[in-house]
């Protein structure tokens, strides 16, 4: 990665949350999947690989299966929520490293997240960061319109009142990268294993390390 002179000029730092500020090598979002996964089959009562394709399918289509099944089959989101992150949170680890780097940027640190607010809280204290954030903004602040929607980023900005071209907006999925992009915000595409290779139009960064790449800007704020 190679910082850009547009990152001196950056006041908001927008952070996804899952497979972003921790690593998806974790497995912590593989748990919440297959619960997903799960909570399909019951409320719909069909055949299990019938709500795998369902869910996926809905995640394709709406951004998160959450909203395709509130849209599609009005169901009410808050036992979904709880349900879906009822997980082991011991895989998340303290990060005093991040920590630093992230308290180190100027200007206003946000998380940005399809995730519940509990959900947030947990992750955020398990790394040790929760305390270089201003605000969590989570599906929920959202009105449960999720990313990428345009009504999710118009939401956010509206709760934060920044200038989207001075917010770089960090997310491991491209679509999200496309949104953020189209919305006027930087972009910076944290790859994980689900994200593509190779630099997409819409990522005017694209991070194999996350740690590194914080690194760098900090750095480049600071000449």
């Amino acid at each position: 990665m190679t910082a850009r002179d547009w990152v001196k000029r950056i006041d908001h730092w927008v952070f996804d949350l899952d497979n972003t500020l921790y690593p998806a090598a974790s497995g912590l979002f593989a748990q919440i999947d297959v619960r997903m996964t799960a909570y399909v089959q019951r409320y719909l009562q069909i055949e299990i690989a019938e709500a795998r394709d369902l869910q996926k399918r809905y995640y394709e289509e709406f951004g998160a299966t959450l909203a395709g099944m509130m849209t599609r089959h009005g169901m009410e989101p808050h036992d979904f929520l709880e349900n879906v992150h009822d997980v082991d949170y011991t895989p998340v680890k303290l990060d005093a490293p991040l920590a630093a780097l992230i308290a180190g940027l100027p200007g206003k640190k946000l998380v940005f997240t399809n995730g519940p607010r509990q959900h947030a809280r947990r992750v955020l204290d398990r790394l040790g960061i929760a305390q270089c954030f201003e605000g969590v903004f989570a599906i929920e602040d959202g009105q449960f319109a999720p990313k990428p929607s345009v009504l999710a980023f118009e939401r956010l900005q509206a709760r934060f009142g920044f200038v989207p071209g001075q917010a770089l907006f960090f997310d491991d999925l491209a679509n999200n990268i496309a949104a953020g992009k189209a919305f006027g915000m930087r972009t910076a595409l944290v790859r994980s294993g689900k994200s593509p290779h190779g630099h997409p139009a819409e990522a005017d960064l694209v991070i194999d390390g996350l740690h590194a790449s914080l690194a760098e800007i900090g750095r480049a704020v600071r000449l």
